[in-house]
C-alpha cells in the first residue's frame, strides 16, 4: 500500500506557546510577551506586588503586559487582587520600578 506524500512530510509548524491572559486589558498572548508578577506578604499587612520575569518564584501568579497602560488599568480595576486571591492592600512599588526601568 503506498503512503500519500502528504503523511511522509516532516511536520513544520512549530509547538504552540502556552497563552495567559492580562490582568490589565484582558487579551490573551503568548506567555513570552507578558510579566508574571506575584504576591509577597508584608509586614504588618497587606502584600507586595513582586515581579517574576524569570518565572520561578513560588506562588499564584498573574500576568500582565510590560506596558504602563496595562499595570494602571490592572490597578483601577483592582485585578491584582482577584487574580492572585489576596484581600487588603496590594503595594505596587517594586513593580512601578521595573517598568520604569525599561
Amino acid at each position: 500500500m503506498a503512503r500519500c506524500a502528504a503523511d511522509a512530510a516532516p511536520q513544520t509548524t512549530p509547538p504552540a506557546r502556552p497563552e495567559r491572559t492580562c490582568v490589565g486589558c484582558r487579551r490573551r498572548a503568548p506567555d513570552i510577551d507578558l510579566l508574571r508578577t506575584v504576591a509577597r506578604p508584608r509586614v504588618p499587612q497587606g502584600h507586595t506586588l513582586v515581579p517574576d520575569p524569570r518565572r520561578v518564584l513560588p506562588g499564584r501568579g498573574a500576568w500582565v503586559h510590560p506596558t504602563a497602560e496595562c499595570v494602571e488599568q490592572a490597578m483601577r480595576r483592582r485585578a491584582f487582587g482577584r487574580a492572585l486571591r489576596v484581600d487588603g492592600q496590594i503595594d505596587t512599588e517594586p513593580l512601578s520600578a521595573l517598568l520604569a526601568a525599561l
